[in-house]
């Protein structure tokens, strides 16, 4: 069976990304969930962090392996021979940046789809960004993040 690829920062990994695992799993049999390494952005958690986390909260769910890569993600998709990218999307915002990424990657790898899969109402407003600002502040992310991933980001955001 050839895997699909859910390729992502997960900077934390939160419930909303969880929710396209499981459905993305359902629905496709295997799923690689590929942790970016972006030396753009500022992460509050280091790659092998991020697999590690992302293992734990995905360990219940079968068919489901977790790796990373860096560069671009049609080489890594050629690497492991997989020709379809899951992306999850909460507003049009995200699609119109996630369309753009699609159609880029069609053309860079003719071949290459990409299937959106819609946020759940429970999911919809919650992203890795929003999660970082509140725990930053003291607030509660336990209700946004897999319980392994609000206490390691409690901790995180404290000695910082």
């Amino acid at each position: 069976m050839t895997p699909v690829v859910y390729p992502g920062s997960f900077d934390p990994v939160t419930i909303g990304h969880v929710d396209v695992v499981r459905r993305a799993a359902s629905a496709f049999g295997k799923v690689i969930v590929a942790v970016a390494s972006n030396v753009r952005k500022s992460s509050a958690f280091t790659v092998p962090e991020r697999v590690e986390m992302l293992k734990d909260a995905l360990a219940s769910i079968p068919g489901v392996e977790v790796d990373s890569f860096e560069g671009l993600l049609v080489d890594y998709l050629d690497t492991i021979e997989a020709k379809v990218v899951i992306r999850g999307v909460r507003a049009v915002s995200d699609y119109e940046f996630e369309f753009q990424m699609a159609h880029m990657n069609r053309q860079l790898r003719p071949g290459i789809e990409t299937v959106f899969l819609v946020a759940g109402p429970e999911e919809f407003f919650i992203s890795s960004s929003a999660v970082k600002e509140v725990a930053c502040f003291g607030g509660d992310v336990s209700g946004f993040v897999p319980a392994v991933v609000a206490d390691r980001l409690r901790e995180r955001m404290k000695n910082s």
